[in-house]
């Protein structure tokens, strides 16, 4: 299988299997001298990790996370530094229940990439999904906590902007709030709602779509290429990869189409530092490059396709039959997308910060003033 690697400059391998003995990334192109340790690596991690409530997965993993190369320590370094050659975490998987998938393991799930694989490869790993998994997205957020740590100024936070048909209400929009509820909701009175929904939703043994919202504020203008290497081209590609992620929109998105020229426009003034935007219908992102603004994109997550009511399917010798899915599943995928996405977007703004740095030498050009090299 190809294809389990992304990035140019920073570049992303994960490897391994939702039942398999382990998962993990290699991290390359990372430049030496960065203070990097698990321990570092694992806060992001834990904000990750499956069975913390009843709307996660009950899969326990401690999805403790162990640095085996890359970096080095002694009296001459500050602390373990990066050292610029690939970076490998490995997270054990500890609680496999295999045995919930042995009824499907002929059988395709309806939703599932089962069909998908077994007709590309001929042979699929049914246990989970195998690489299929969301429990792949752990060695993302692995590698996420190392771009984040070149990334240095740059903020990168996201939220859960709507859970199956309820959305929230702009107006009550704080970033605050989505610490103080384990929905990474930042509407405090949409809270009881969602909470009210996924109990129903739960214990019907079904599930439900959610989407989630990214900031990344402190990108500075000329990130990114035109053309074939557009930064909101690569963000975009990158949080489709995301397991059940269906559609993505940057800025404004396709509530855009419905806009004048007048009301797309983010009119521009100069302000002390630079040029000031009115708006940001564009998500920070004009022909593929960054332009100083906050870099906005939003993620909408199918609802998780291992539910408990039958739905009709096939099997490899090509039987019509009817199966559910047991085994532990979120009932709302999104829930624990948010470290995902964020990781996803802090690796792609690594990528284009050091192309950036290796094409231009990292300035930028800025009206009314000489670039900063």
């Amino acid at each position: 299988m190809s294809h389990n690697s992304f990035g140019h400059l920073f570049r992303v391998t994960t490897w391994g299997e939702s039942h398999g003995p382990a998962l993990g990334c290699v991290v390359d192109g990372c430049p030496p001298n960065i203070q990097l340790t698990a321990e570092e690596v694992q806060v992001w991690l834990d904000k990750r990790r499956p069975g913390q409530g009843k709307f996660v997965t009950q899969r326990q993993e401690p999805d403790a996370v162990k640095i085996l190369s890359g970096v080095f320590a002694d009296e001459r370094t500050d602390g373990q530094v990066t050292t610029g050659t690939p970076i490998s975490m490995i997270i054990e998987n500890v609680d496999q229940r295999s045995r919930d998938y042995g009824e499907i393991a002929q059988a395709f799930r309806p939703g599932h990439a089962d069909y998908a694989y077994f007709a590309k490869y001929g042979v699929r790993d049914y246990r989970g999904g195998g690489r299929a998994s969301a429990r792949e997205t752990a060695a993302r957020v692995a590698a996420g906590a190392v771009a984040r740590k070149i990334l240095g100024g740059v903020t990168i936070r996201g939220a859960v902007v709507q859970i199956g048909p309820h959305a929230i209400d702009r107006n009550r929009f704080d970033w605050d709030q989505t610490t103080e509820n384990p929905f990474w909701c930042p509407d405090p009175a949409m809270v009881s709602v969602w909470e009210e929904h996924l109990e129903t939703v739960r214990k019907a043994g079904s599930s439900t779509g959610a989407i989630v919202e990214v900031e990344a504020v402190g990108v500075p203008a000329g990130w990114g290429a035109p053309i074939y290497g557009k930064l909101d081209a690569e963000l975009a590609g990158a949080l489709m990869s995301i397991n059940a992620a269906k559609g993505v929109e940057v800025g404004a998105g396709f509530a855009s189409a419905a806009f004048s020229g007048e009301e797309n426009a983010d009119e521009m003034r100069m302000g002390n530092d630079g040029p000031m935007f009115l708006s940001n219908s564009a998500g920070g992102v004009l022909g593929g490059i960054s332009t100083g603004q906050s870099v906005v994109a939003r993620v909408a997550f199918k609802p998780t396709s291992s539910i408990l009511s039958l739905r009709q399917s096939i099997n490899e010798a090509g039987e019509e039959i009817d199966l559910r899915t047991k085994g532990r599943h979120d009932p709302c995928v999104g829930l624990r997308a948010v470290p995902v996405v964020e990781a996803m977007t802090a690796c792609v703004l690594a990528d284009a910060f050091l192309r950036h740095r290796a094409q231009t030498g990292g300035g930028a050009h800025l009206p009314g003033k000489v670039a900063d090299r």
